[in-house]
């Protein structure tokens, strides 16, 4: 018996690797997909859902922007076309959380390939020029093939923060004493569609972000 064993135990090795390969591919055939949600605006703030124009389309989409990056090139959805991103809103000269969200939306800048890209929108545009934020990116190690800082008009970006990225649930109309402060982290998919929310200051929700991330990814290679 010992020696029957002895002289078949490659093939028995083989056929019980072959075979734990077989139950593996099988288990994992049979988990259902890991998918994540597709965010509308009743789903986060019911008040500020326009009914109109919900009927309308039947995903919520970020809407169309122009706003000048920390190079003095003016960004547009065009730049996002086709690509995954993560989105926030800061300021330069925040004290509080906005250091610690850069620095928590860098460490993901190294972390992401040229399938993904970063969009950080500044609350205080006359404040922040392309000179502010070239400083800042400097200072803070921006990849600028990666990531825009972006300012402009500031009616249009609390209209995004508020409207299209769903950042904030206060209302406001973006005038000189308006003023949004947010922690939050936004996935966006390549159809400009919301995909997640995130705390920005804590390294556990980034890492919740970057698990997101690659469902997400993964969603587009199936």
């Amino acid at each position: 018996m010992r020696s029957f064993f002895g002289k078949y135990k490659l093939f028995f090795i083989v056929l019980f690797c072959l075979s734990a390969i077989i139950v593996y591919l099988f288990y994992n055939a049979l988990q259902p997909k890991q998918k994540l949600p597709i965010y509308q605006p009743s789903m986060v703030n019911p008040e500020l859902v326009d009914s109109t124009i919900q009927e309308k389309r039947k995903y919520h989409t970020i809407t169309d922007f122009s706003l000048m990056n920390q190079n003095g090139k003016t960004i547009t959805q065009k730049d996002y076309e086709g690509k995954i991103y993560i989105a926030d809103f800061f300021f330069t000269t925040c004290p509080t959380i906005c250091p610690v969200m850069t620095k928590n939306m860098a460490s993901i800048q190294n972390r992401i390939g040229d399938e993904v890209l970063l969009l950080s929108h500044s609350v205080t545009p006359q404040i922040d020029s392309v000179a502010q934020l070239k400083k800042y990116a400097m200072e803070k190690g921006v990849d600028d093939s990666k990531w825009n800082l972006v300012t402009g008009d500031k009616k249009q970006i609390y209209e995004l923060a508020r409207k299209s990225y769903l950042a904030v649930k206060t209302d406001g109309d973006g005038g000189p004493y308006d003023m949004i402060h947010t922690e939050n982290f936004i996935l966006v998919d390549k159809e400009r569609r919301i995909r997640g929310f995130y705390d920005g200051t804590k390294v556990e929700e980034v890492e919740k972000l970057m698990d997101d991330l690659e469902i997400l990814k993964a969603s587009y290679s199936e």
